[in-house]
């Protein structure tokens, strides 16, 4: 019936984003339809988009061009969520995803239902999130106070940090999918139903969006290498280039490619750059490489690649 995905670290408007391009690419059942998508930026300031039709596929448009990923400042907000699911929900799409300064609530289900005092239950999150509870507390709060409403939220804000919650109801449901991921500054949690694989995908779709908040590594630099390098054997992964970038040396420690023609991974991923000397980083590419005699001939059918590196 919905996903609800929240994430809370740098970049988080563009992680929730690919996370939801990833269930729709993946996922089949309740998805590729309505989305609602809030983003609280880094200076405090709400800002939704929507669509009822074509999930990130119309989402953010830039001129006439449809399925843009959001523009930087959203893209970069520090807070981010969005709910979606099949085509046309009843208007207006934010009922389904309170926002304020204090924080954003998603979730699954229906978390706009009423509650005991009438007023939504993702709104009553919010509410208690102004008021000074933690996104955890919060849930609690409303959750455990109404255990049979039909909804499963995600609250995350400034000082609030996040957390997921399905009501006693919905937990008891044979259709769920959730995950969570936190680590640094960044965490994300998914909640759907409704959509398959129900098990496998929020993993998945949780794994996405950490990656964007949280890269396994940063570039430092460009390794060149060309047609012609050579190859030979020593003790560990290693490639030398010069001050303009270029490589002088490729060092294996795979002797069976340095005599006749191999198409191989002559430059194995995690080999150390070396300059004059210095470590640089290690490689985070690892092209196919054709060697023949202890030279390079080809690198992923090209007489040129950049390699990218990071720090150590």
């Amino acid at each position: 019936m919905t996903i609800g995905i929240g994430a809370a670290g740098p970049n988080a408007g563009l992680a929730v984003f690919r996370a939801l391009a990833a269930a729709e690419a993946v996922g089949t059942g309740a998805i590729g339809g309505f989305a609602i998508f809030t983003a609280l930026t880094a200076d405090s300031r709400v800002f939704s988009a929507e669509t009822q039709r074509g999930g990130t596929a119309t989402l953010f448009t830039e001129g006439e061009t449809t399925g843009t990923a959001p523009p930087p400042e959203i893209a970069s907000a520090p807070f981010a969520a969005l709910m979606s699911s099949g085509p046309d929900r009843p208007a207006p799409l934010t009922q389904f995803l309170a926002a304020s300064v204090a924080g954003l609530v998603t979730g699954h289900r229906l978390p706009n239902t009423p509650g005991p005092d009438d007023l939504p239950v993702n709104e009553a999150v919010l509410a208690a999130m102004t008021e000074g509870s933690s996104a955890e507390q919060a849930l609690a709060i409303v959750l455990d106070g109404d255990p049979e409403v039909d909804a499963g939220m995600i609250a995350l804000g400034p000082g609030r940090g996040l957390a997921a919650l399905n009501s006693r109801l919905v937990a008891a449901r044979p259709d769920l999918g959730s995950a969570q991921l936190a680590a640094g500054n960044a965490a994300v949690a998914v909640l759907h139903n409704a959509i398959r694989p129900s098990a496998e995908l929020a993993p998945l779709v949780a794994a996405v969006a950490f990656e964007v908040m949280a890269p396994p590594h940063v570039v430092a630099g460009q390794a060149i290498v060309r047609a012609g390098t050579p190859v030979v054997r020593a003790e560990a992964h290693r490639l030398t280039i010069g001050l303009d970038g270029v490589a002088t040396l490729v060092e294996t420690t795979d002797a069976r490619i340095l005599e006749g023609r191999h198409a191989c991974a002559a430059i194995y991923l995690g080999a150390a750059v070396v300059r004059d000397g210095v470590a640089l980083g290690h490689t985070v590419m690892e092209p196919n490489v054709l060697v023949e005699n202890g030279r390079i001939l080809r690198l992923s059918g090209k007489s040129e690649v950049s390699i990218p590196y990071a720090k150590e």
